[in-house]
């Protein structure tokens, strides 16, 4: 390992999801100079040095599922021996979906210093090219794959009113696209989008219908993030006049003027505010 500071740190890196050419500037300097490299898959992270044409500095350790509850106390008292371990998964960012969260506690209970290198993820790539909105969304990750555990997560989500976003396994997705359009409703819009940034990128738009027999008729492959419009936004049913006149004086006694209680019954009741004030004066 390199020269001891005073402080160590550890950098999470946010990997290219496919295309080398992603890879930031900052993200090419920590692995070569970091003192260790902790790499969900030490193979992948080699191909990627040499595409990248550059020369991993330091030591490099495996980090992934099966080992990281050995591994973790390993890394943070590297760190307190004052050195910089970097953290890189196969794609995207460490944590989200991905080994890291462990780390990232350990490191926080003993004070280590943490930072990022911020990259590509699947989450924010598949929202931008989706064409859905994206003002809100909602992260689910993986569903789960026993299926009764996957229909009651999605009978749980059906009245989410954010766009949704999805990890799937291509083994799965069928199964998954299936449950989907039972649940939330054939027509619901959505968008596959399958190998992001790779040679053979795909994204499909449209109802999860006819994505789930897409996926039924063909062989679907590839790392997958499925987005999926929130469910319809339905306005408050809309009160008598009695009632709208009796909800702006009940804010008027409440303190409120008169021109801001009928604003807040308007916006309540989705209507215009010359409706309302129609109805109040008339």
């Amino acid at each position: 390992m390199g020269e001891m500071s005073e402080v160590g740190r550890l950098i999470l890196l946010g990997a290219p999801l496919g295309n080398p050419a992603d890879a930031s500037a900052r993200f090419r300097e920590v692995l070569v100079s970091a003192d260790v490299v902790a790499a969900e898959d030490t193979r992948r992270l080699t191909r990627l040095a040499r595409d990248l044409d550059i020369t991993v500095g330091g030591r490099i350790v495996s980090y992934f599922e099966g080992n990281e509850e050995r591994r973790t106390p390993e890394l943070v008292e590297v760190i307190l021996g004052g050195y910089v371990v970097a953290l890189v998964t196969d794609g995207g960012m460490p944590s989200v979906s991905d080994p890291g969260y462990r780390l990232v506690r350990a490191a926080l209970e003993v004070g280590a210093p943490i930072t990022v290198a911020p990259g590509p993820s699947a989450v924010t790539t598949a929202l931008a090219v989706s064409g859905l909105p994206c003002d809100r969304f909602c992260f689910e990750g993986f569903l789960p794959r026993a299926p009764g555990a996957r229909r009651s997560r999605l009978r749980a989500l059906a009245a989410e009113e954010r766009t949704l976003v999805f990890f799937e396994a291509p083994h799965r997705i069928g199964a998954a696209l299936t449950d989907l359009a039972d649940t939330f409703g054939a027509d619901r819009p959505a968008a596959l989008c399958r190998e992001l940034t790779k040679t053979y990128e795909e994204v499909l738009r449209r109802p999860l219908g006819e994505l789930a027999r897409w996926a039924a008729e063909g062989d679907p492959r590839g790392e997958i993030t499925l987005v999926v419009a929130g469910a319809p936004v339905t306005a408050p049913e809309r009160p008598d006049d009695e009632t709208l006149r009796a909800a702006v004086a009940e804010r008027e006694a409440a303190g409120r003027s008169r021109r801001d209680a009928i604003t807040d019954v308007a916006t309540e009741y989705a209507l215009r505010r010359r409706d309302v004030y129609t109805i109040v004066h008339s």
